[in-house]
Parts: C-alpha cells; sequence; structure tokens
C-alpha cells in the first residue's frame, strides 16, 4: 500500500450537502484477512522511541505508562474486525492487563475512507475524559452509520449522544488541525511501521495483524 492520498471530504454545514471540503489523506478498504488470521512479524527496524512517539494531538491511552508492558492498536471505525476485537476481546483485555497495571494500552486511529475520518475526527475533538466512551459509542453502532444510505445525518444524530451539537459537529468536521494531526499518525504508521491494515497490534514491538483473541495475547505478553 502507499502512503496515502489526498481525498477531498465533505465539511458539515450543511448535512445535505455532505461533509464539504477538506483534504484528507486516506485510503479505501482494509486487507485483513479471517479475523482469525495472525500475521505475526518480528519488531521493526524502528526504535522503541520511535514507536511510542506521540502525535500532533497528543496519545489516546489506558492504564499505567509505567507499566512493564505496551500494547498500541491501530484501529479504524469503519472496520468490522475492529468492531468484533472491541466487542469481543476487549473488556476481559483491559480488566485482565490494563486496569492490574500490567499493560499500558495505547489507541490510535488509522482511518481507511472519508467517513472514517469524519467520526476519527469527531471523536478527537471531544474532551479526553469522553474520547474512549465516544469511541465505544462508534463501535457499538457502526451498522447504524457506517453503512447506511445517509451516513452524515446519521453519524451526527449518534454524535449528539455524547454532547456534539449541530454547531459543534460542522466545527470540528472543518478544523484542519485536528485533520492534520490524524493524517500524521496515519501517514506515519504506514511509511514507518508498516501498518497496511486494521487492526493493527505492537505488542512490547511485536506486530501483529487482526481482532487477536485474549488467549494470543496471553502467549505475546508471556514472551
Amino acid at each position: 500500500m502507499t502512503s496515502g492520498f489526498r481525498i477531498a471530504i465533505a465539511g458539515a454545514a450543511a448535512l445535505a450537502a455532505g461533509f464539504g471540503l477538506l483534504q484528507v489523506k486516506a485510503q479505501g478498504g482494509w486487507t485483513t484477512g479471517l479475523a482469525e488470521a495472525l500475521l505475526v512479524s518480528p519488531a521493526l527496524a524502528q526504535t522503541s522511541e520511535a514507536l511510542l512517539e506521540a502525535g500532533p494531538l497528543g496519545e489516546k491511552a489506558l492504564g499505567n505508562p509505567d507499566a512493564p508492558n505496551i500494547v498500541i492498536e491501530y484501529a479504524s471505525m469503519t472496520c468490522p474486525h475492529c468492531r468484533s476485537f472491541h466487542e469481543q476481546t476487549f473488556e476481559a483485555f483491559k480488566e485482565k492487563y490494563i486496569d492490574t497495571g500490567d499493560v499500558y494500552f495505547i489507541f490510535r486511529h488509522f482511518p481507511l475512507n472519508p467517513l472514517d475520518t469524519a467520526a476519527v475526527m469527531l471523536s478527537n475533538c471531544a474532551p479526553d475524559e469522553r474520547f474512549f466512551p465516544i469511541v465505544d459509542l462508534l463501535f457499538e453502532q457502526q451498522a447504524s452509520w457506517a453503512f447506511v444510505e445517509q451516513p452524515a445525518q446519521a453519524l451526527l444524530n449518534l454524535v449528539k449522544q455524547a454532547g456534539f451539537t449541530q454547531e459543534s459537529f460542522t466545527s470540528c468536521l472543518k478544523n484542519q488541525e485536528v485533520l492534520d494531526g490524524i493524517d500524521w499518525v496515519r501517514s506515519r504508521a504506514v511509511t514507518d511501521f508498516e501498518v497496511q491494515s486494521t487492526p493493527t497490534f505492537f505488542v512490547n514491538g511485536e506486530k501483529t495483524t487482526g481482532a487477536i483473541t485474549l488467549d494470543t495475547f496471553d502467549e505475546l505478553l508471556a514472551k
């Protein structure tokens, strides 16, 4: 996959007109196969410091930064495999490893299409304490906004539950600083860490793709 290309997506001056004009680097589609298929490779050539460098918008993370293990997830909000992981595995993983102080978990967006980018922008426009609840909401209700005939209206209706108004929705989708920060993280993931599909995990630097299970985390963290 290439490092991404510019795609015009809608602002949100009016929902009927789509999301307006913003320049977005994105790629369509995801390349993960079956959720059960895992592609595990050694840590890439980059140093730990490079992989842990936060983007312009800062890091979205859970757990103790001094935990003995670090898990980084690159995810797409419109990816069914990502939704499957967060619905079926993440809560048990969080209870077993994050809440106990064993894992510092970093969540990074990897948008795959214009609608995905819009959802990512909205989660990043919210206050920090509402970031993960919005991510949870977007995954839980994915079918109601990501795969419908009028996704803009559906997305607005959904994020209103998280405190957005028409005005704040429109303002966020016109925020070039937020867009550029998201694009920086995505582009760097592609060019520096060879992220090509979602979800992609780095478990203590070891790259693993697919909606992996808790048992797989047990094996990787045992190393």
